[in-house]
Order: C-alpha cells, then sequence, then structure tokens
C-alpha cells in the first residue's frame, strides 16, 4: 500500500500538523517550517521541536518533509533576492534537519528572463552554498517538477537533472513529483501507456530511486496549459485513471504522496480525497 497523507497546517506549532495528520488518518505529511509568504519567521520552540518527535514516533506518521517558502528564487539575477533567498533556503535546511525531516521540497526558481541556462547556473550555485552552510545535513533538497509558469524553471526533467548533475554534492538531491505540475507541463500521464512512458523517462532522466516526494493534485487546467492551479482528485483534467496508475506503482510504495488540494479548516476535502485514492488502489487491476 502507498503512503497516503495531505499538506498540514502548523498553526499553534509544528506539531500541532501532526495531530491534524492523525485525525484524518494520514500515513505521512507535508509541513511549511516557517511562514510560507514572509522572509522573517520566529524560531521553533525547543518544547515544539520535542513534541514533534513525540508526536511522530506515537502516531508512526513518516516520512514528514517540508516545503519550502514561496519567496525563495534561487535562480533570481537579483543579487539581493539571491542572497536573501540563500539565507532563507540554509533556514529551511536548518529547521528540516532539527526535525529530522526526509526533505526540503524547492521550486527551482524564474531566471526572470535571463534565460534558462542562466537561471539553471545560479541555483547550482546557490545550491552549493546552502549545501556547504549545512555540511553533514541528512536532510535532503528536493527539487520539484514544476508547470513552467511564466519563467520558472523545472518543467522538464532535464532542467532537475542538469542541476543535480553540477551541484558539487549531488547526494543531497532528490526529487518531487508534482501530478497538476507535471500535467500541466506537458507530460500525459492518463493512459496506462503514458504513464509508463512518462516514469520510464523520469528514470531515465533522474532515476526513480531519487523520487522522493510526490504531490497529488489534479489540475483546473488542460494538458500543456503551463499553469499550476490544483484541484481535487478526479475533478479535474487528469481524472481518476492518471492518479490510478500512480498508486497503485509498486515501484512507488515507500515514496510518502501527499495533498496540496484546497480545503477547509475541518480538513473534509482531505477526508474525502484521501478516500478517493484508496478506492482507486483496491480497484487497480
Amino acid at each position: 500500500m502507498p503512503l497516503l497523507g495531505a499538506h498540514m497546517s502548523i498553526a499553534g506549532g509544528v506539531s500541532k500538523a501532526i495531530d491534524r495528520g492523525e485525525s484524518i488518518g494520514c500515513d505521512t505529511v507535508q509541513i511549511f517550517t516557517r511562514n510560507n509568504n514572509r522572509w522573517a519567521s520566529k524560531p521553533l520552540q525547543p518544547a515544539d521541536i520535542e513534541r514533534f518527535h513525540k508526536r511522530v514516533k506515537e502516531t508512526g506518521i513518516w516520512p514528514v518533509f517540508s516545503h519550502a517558502a514561496y519567496l525563495i528564487n534561487l535562480a533570481s539575477p537579483k543579487p539581493d533576492l539571491w542572497e536573501r533567498s540563500i539565507e532563507a533556503f540554509i533556514d529551511e535546511l536548518q529547521r528540516a534537519e532539527v526535525l529530522g525531516l526526509l526533505g526540503v521540497v524547492l521550486h527551482p526558481g524564474s531566471h526572470m528572463g535571463e534565460g534558462e541556462e542562466a537561471g539553471i547556473a545560479r541555483i547550482v550555485a546557490a545550491l552549493d552554498r546552502c549545501h556547504e552552510a549545512t555540511a553533514g545535513f541528512r536532510t535532503l533538497t528536493l527539487l520539484e517538477v514544476t508547470a513552467g509558469t511564466g519563467d520558472h524553471l523545472g518543467y522538464r526533467f532535464e532542467h532537475l537533472a542538469a542541476i543535480r548533475d553540477r551541484v558539487k554534492h549531488p547526494e543531497r538531491i532528490g526529487f518531487c513529483l508534482d501530478t497538476c505540475h507535471v500535467f500541466a507541463a506537458g507530460y500525459d500521464f492518463r493512459t496506462a501507456e503514458g504513464y509508463e512512458a512518462m516514469m520510464a523517462e523520469f528514470d531515465r532522466i533522474l532515476g526513480l530511486d531519487r523520487l522522493k516526494a510526490i504531490h497529488l493534485n489534479d489540475s483546473k487546467h488542460p494538458l500543456g496549459s503551463r499553469k499550476d492551479r490544483h484541484e481535487h482528485i478526479g475533478k479535474g483534467h487528469i481524472g481518476l485513471d492518471g492518479f490510478r496508475w500512480l498508486v497503485s506503482d509498486t515501484r512507488l510504495q515507500s515514496v510518502p504522496m501527499v495533498l496540496e488540494t484546497p480545503k477547509s479548516p475541518d480538513m473534509h476535502e482531505d477526508v474525502e480525497n484521501l478516500q478517493v485514492l484508496r478506492a482507486l488502489i483496491t480497484s487497480a487491476d
């Protein structure tokens, strides 16, 4: 059986995310470890860190991984933003390491009109700085496949491969596959043949052994739209079959899969989406 869960709020403390995940039957969760839309964030509290570890052990919810703040842009050609992004991502890695997380999911960044090659070069230089500042950490940098909106890099598997191949510490790099993003980027996995072709390409270019996390999101927009708008499972342009192949793929049984779909405070949407996904596993051929 695959490891299924959802992104959980850390309101009230990072350990509360585990409580919320347990309350709706998550096997795994993704969290933010800091404010996702601000540069400044309060440090994690020792008591909350201790409770986080305790709740992970009690619930068995694992792996847990985080998502980096959206303001971070390691591809930026603007020196001030680039330096600020490096500083913020180092903080992300430090927080994740203290919590013992699998990794930190990171959007590679936007080249802001300077071109893909220039953007990739800046990402590589930035990640080298981040990894050198966190030498010996077990927490991985999980580069995420993106929809490719605007000047954002990461909408081709080759972009992520270029980054990993050029950094000084490639062992620190893993990958995160987002179903909405990869569909919006033009990879069609709605049929069994299409799914196998996409995964074969991922394996050839990036390596399935380096796929460490998956975001399960349907898409509000059509194939190749390059638009990043998440929809509930089976309610968007991907449809149920694309998710059927994914959650039933025995090669991915140890890869955590989390929802990032819209939800209200009572999380009933997460409950419903998880029910849909689990039903797809039992009905798979």
